[in-house]
Parts: structure tokens; sequence; C-alpha cells
């Protein structure tokens, strides 16, 4: 049985995208091109199959349609593998883990400064760090990058009593703390011996697609990381959020006697997580406890 004709046209068309020969930022052909370059005069193409090629285009997160402007190709994201650690006492991306693990794969990181606000805990936040509701809390939040483009965003909550009580008055300092808030706070006497992650699957909110760049025609997923700090009573000491787009995060954990990758692998890691699936999310991997 013959393959329909605007999978053959969505075929060729991501050929050409993939091998280079249309490549990020060009515009497609019009339609009335489009039918021309694919029909015969005892075969024509009617607009509905190239309608149709140019929807499975943009449901394979290859294109993307500017209403007005015409069809125009996306550029393609090299995903960041990120590996999940069981660590207790691992700080994150003040520790410099972030940066060192980023930079061993060969990429360029970069963060902004910490914004350091005082804020009133949400319901949620207050649950998890067991306070009151709408007690004071020290928020410091930081937007990554690698390779210049968004990779992720991240706000860790501290209670006020860290500052007010234990004497922590450098969680409110807009600036990294040199060898990561974790350590810092150890010194202080605020000891972390374990967390709890959770994994949350969800939809982009406006804030979101704008940092990341997302296109209003692609449903990317965003995927949080909600990890909670405990010291060795079992208390919570922080909470930390992050914020991983679908389409340039992977994530990676590995557990007892592992061989290395091979180069092999890697490559087709990549290969296969550079592809968009149906809906044009992508994977991810990162060290969500990189808490600013």
């Amino acid at each position: 049985m013959a393959e329909p004709m605007y999978r053959v046209i969505a075929a060729d068309l991501r050929r050409q995208i993939e091998h280079g020969e249309l490549p990020a930022g060009s515009q497609l052909a019009t339609e009335v091109e489009l039918r021309e370059m694919y029909g015969r005069p005892d075969a024509p193409i009617s607009r509905t199959t190239i309608r149709d090629a140019i929807k499975l285009l943009l449901a394979r997160g290859l294109v993307e349609t500017r209403p007005g402007h015409g069809t125009y190709v996306l550029g393609r994201l090299d995903p960041f593998v990120s590996k999940l650690t069981a660590d207790p006492t691992a700080g994150g991306l003040e520790d410099t883990i972030y940066r060192s693990e980023v930079e061993r794969q060969g990429r360029i990181p970069d963060e902004t400064r910490p914004r350091v606000e005082i804020q009133s805990a949400s319901t949620d936040i207050a649950q998890l760090l067991r306070l009151e509701v709408s007690a004071q809390v020290i928020s410091r939040h930081q937007q990554r990058s690698i390779d210049g483009i968004p990779h992720s965003m991240q706000t860790t909550y501290y209670p006020m009593k860290f500052v007010t009580d234990r004497g922590a008055t450098r969680l409110l300092e807009a600036k990294d703390i040199e060898g990561g808030v974790v350590d810092y706070l150890r010194g202080v006497g605020i000891d972390q011996v374990g967390w709890r992650d959770r994994f949350v699957l969800r939809p982009p909110d406006a804030n979101e697609r704008a940092f990341f760049n997302l296109s209003d025609r692609l449903q990317v997923a965003m995927f949080d990381v909600v990890r909670t700090g405990y010291d060795e009573d079992g208390h919570p000491i922080r909470v930390t959020v992050t914020v991983y787009p679908g389409d340039r995060n992977e994530f990676e954990m590995e557990a007892g006697e592992v061989p290395p990758r091979t180069s092999s692998q890697q490559s087709a890691s990549s290969a296969s997580s550079s592809k968009p699936t149906a809906d044009g999310t992508k994977a991810a991997r990162t060290n969500p406890d990189s808490s600013p």
C-alpha cells in the first residue's frame, strides 16, 4: 500500500532539514511552490496535502509557522545531559557542581547573580519547610544558560530564622557564596544530611515561555525538580525548585558498577535525544541540587 503523499512530502522536507539543506531560520517554500515542487501534471497536489505535511513537521518540532510570514525551520538544540546524584551532602550551583559538569562536557556555562528576596512563604513552601503559612522566607533565584542558550531557572527558599536565630546573614547577599550555600550553612551548624526530590511535569507559563524562548506553536513540557533538604534531626532546612524545559535537557542516573560510556553510545544518545517526540518535547539530564 502506497504511503500517503503528505507523509512522503513531510519525510522529504525533514530529510532536507536534518541534512542542512534547509538550515535553521530558513523559510520553507510557500504552499503554492510546494504544490508545484511535489506535484505532476497528471497527479496534482492539493492544498490540504501540503498543510498536512507541514502539520507533521510542526508536531516534530522541526518548523514553526509565523502568521502572515510563512513557515520557518527551527534551530536544533544540543541537549545537556546532567547526572542525578544521590550524595546527601551535595550542594549544587554555588558549589561549582553545575559549572564544572558543564565545562567537563565541553560546553560554556553561565548564570545570573542571585536575586535575593524576603517573601511570605506560599502554602506549598510553608508545608515543605514546616512553617506557618505566610511565614517569612529568604528566596535566592538564578537563571542558567549553556552556550548562550537559556537552560534552567532555580529558586531556593530558606527559613528566615536562619538569619535571625543562627546568624546566617550571608543568605541575604545578592552574590554567590564561595563554596556553596550548603557548605556555608554547615559552618553555622546547619548540616544537610539528606534530601527528598519530587518531580513534576507540567506546561510552561508565560514567563517561562519568554525566558526559554519557546514557540507558542510547540508543546514543550517543563520538568520541575522540587528538592527538600533535611538536617540530622529530620528538620527541613531548604527547598530548591529547579525548572528545566524538556527540549534541551536530559537526566541520567547510574547505580552500582557500570562501565563508562563509549563514544558510540554517547553519539547515539545525543542523536536520539535531539529528535523531538510527537508533541515537540525532548528529554533532560541535570543536577537538581544546584541551589543558589
